[in-house]
């Protein structure tokens, strides 16, 4: 009974910590339907021929605060953990939103909003994984973490579907952009109020030194206190003090040592991977990419299944497959199918280049059913995997500052791909399918010769994966220490640690 509640209560804390996640891609994608709507033009006086610029700053300046963000969130949720770093991360977002939503008749007002909202997500995008990494069970912390790629796709899904709908049902009116912005208002107060009401993660508070405080949180998370929850606790705890022993009191510097000079390597690399698939491309300029195949008057309601497709494939991977072919069987077979759905999308729309008199052709359609599958296999690979990766190959001192590093990577490269694949496909057509493929190809290699699997190993057994020798702990032994019931320094009885249950 206790495991199974200890398993409602993880799956419960990552989702709501991950509505930040639907956060971040809802905004993204709403905005490119807005900008499309004449009654939006109109509140802002905007022309056509500013269209194109106006899209490009509103998520230029979304992906800008967010980046920036990054760097700050770092040194905040070291000092006051991962529940009030995401209650500021939420209100911070709601500000720029509720800014959005008036019509204030200025665009500089709106380009402030959304810097504000970038800041909010940006800050999010860095403590969610952290956060769901040290909460959940090792058993099952690929899938927990998957679920931020999960709910990145139920945002994308929806701004298109809300897109889509009010574009078709409202007259051109104020209301029709206020409402698709004003939506994100509830997702944001949602994740605020609810992490006010969480526990705070264990090896934070554990390596903070409010050692009951962590025993007692790692005793809820868990179902209760049990003979496997002082055994984790007890790794935890000596994993700390193994850190704190061989690293004196070193902080960022710790970042250049060789073991971890690698490790910050690896998520920089798989964070720019994530975006040479050419997947993030393909979501963001959607409508177009689907006009080049071919796609024509039908790329509004496409783009919406197109929707549908990653949230179903997503929730199939950390349902059935991540905890069963781990993350690098994940990221080796991901790359491979993109790679060769690109490559055939190229072959067709050079071989039979779309026509806007033809329509839909068969070869389009066929190119349309590529890029399906292309967004299937890489929400069963580098959307969800690069994300609980990040998480959990980093030591708890500095966690917070490897995360930062790599979700900063990844919105670094998210703005560069942003700007760079609408003229891709402008000017380079057929090419630029053909330039995925080659990167997609590439990524196959990286990941067979430098990814390591951490599938079912604990945070702290990290440290011998990744060869730190002085900082590994011997697991085995600090396991039998607690079955004698040594679990070490944590001044509370056994009833105590039985009143969370």
């Amino acid at each position: 009974m206790s495991k199974a509640l200890g398993t409602f209560r993880a799956v419960y804390l990552v989702a709501l910590c991950c509505v930040g996640s639907f956060l971040f891609a809802y905004d993204t994608g709403i905005v490119g339907g807005i900008l499309t709507f004449s009654s939006f033009q109109v509140d802002f006086r905007y022309g056509a021929g500013e269209k194109a610029t106006v899209g490009s700053n509103s998520t230029s300046l979304l992906q800008a605060g967010a980046f920036f963000s990054c760097f700050f969130i770092w040194p905040f949720t070291a000092r006051f953990g991962r529940r009030l770093s995401l209650v500021l991360a939420s209100t911070i977002f709601c500000i720029g939103a509720i800014v959005q939503t008036i019509n204030t008749h200025s665009l500089g007002a709106f380009y402030a909003a959304r810097v504000v909202s970038g800041i909010g997500v940006g800050m999010a995008t860095v403590v969610i994984p952290m956060y769901s990494a040290e909460m959940a069970p090792k058993n099952i912390r690929g899938m927990l973490g998957s679920m931020f790629q999960f709910f990145f796709t139920l945002g994308v899904m929806t701004s298109y579907w809300i897109d889509y709908a009010v574009s078709e049902h409202m007259e051109p009116s104020t209301a029709q952009w206020q409402i698709p912005v004003g939506l994100q208002l509830a997702p944001g107060a949602i994740l605020g109020l609810g992490m006010l009401l969480t526990k705070e993660s264990p090896r934070w508070l554990a390596k903070k030194g409010r050692r009951e405080e962590a025993l007692k949180s790692l005793s809820w998370i868990r179902g209760g206190a049990s003979p496997e929850v002082d055994a984790e606790f007890a790794e935890i705890l000596a994993s700390i003090e193994e850190e704190e022993r061989v690293t004196n009191g070193v902080t960022w510097k710790e970042l250049i040592l060789p073991v971890n000079r690698m490790r910050v390597f690896l998520i920089i690399a798989l964070q720019i991977g994530v975006q040479l698939t050419g997947n993030t491309s393909l979501a963001y300029y959607a409508p177009q990419v689907f006009a080049a195949v071919g796609a024509g008057q039908d790329n509004l309601l496409i783009t919406g299944f197109f929707g549908v497709v990653k949230v179903v494939s997503c929730l199939f991977f950390l349902l059935f497959l991540v905890e069963r072919i781990g993350r690098r069987g994940s990221l080796l077979g991901g790359a491979f199918l993109m790679g060769t759905y690109m490559l055939i999308i190229a072959v067709l729309t050079a071989t039979h280049p779309p026509s806007a008199s033809k329509g839909l052709t068969s070869t389009g359609i066929a190119s349309l059913t590529m890029i399906y599958l292309e967004a299937m296999s890489y929400n069963i690979s580098w959307g969800p995997v690069p994300w609980v990766y990040m998480s959990e190959i980093f030591p708890s001192r500095i966690r917070e500052a490897g995360v930062a590093i790599g979700t900063s990577t990844q919105w670094l490269f998210n703005f560069v791909f942003s700007q760079v694949t609408p003229h891709a496909v402008q000017n380079l057509g057929w090419k630029t399918f053909l330039m995925f493929c080659i990167f997609n190809y590439s990524l196959v290699f990286f990941v067979w010769f430098f990814i390591k699997e951490t599938k079912g190993k604990s945070l702290e057994e990290m440290e011998a994966l990744f060869g730190a020798a002085a900082t590994a702990i011997d697991v085995e032994a600090i396991h039998d220490k607690a079955k004698h019931g040594n679990v070490t320094q944590v001044e509370t009885t056994h009833d105590n640690k039985r009143e969370e249950q």
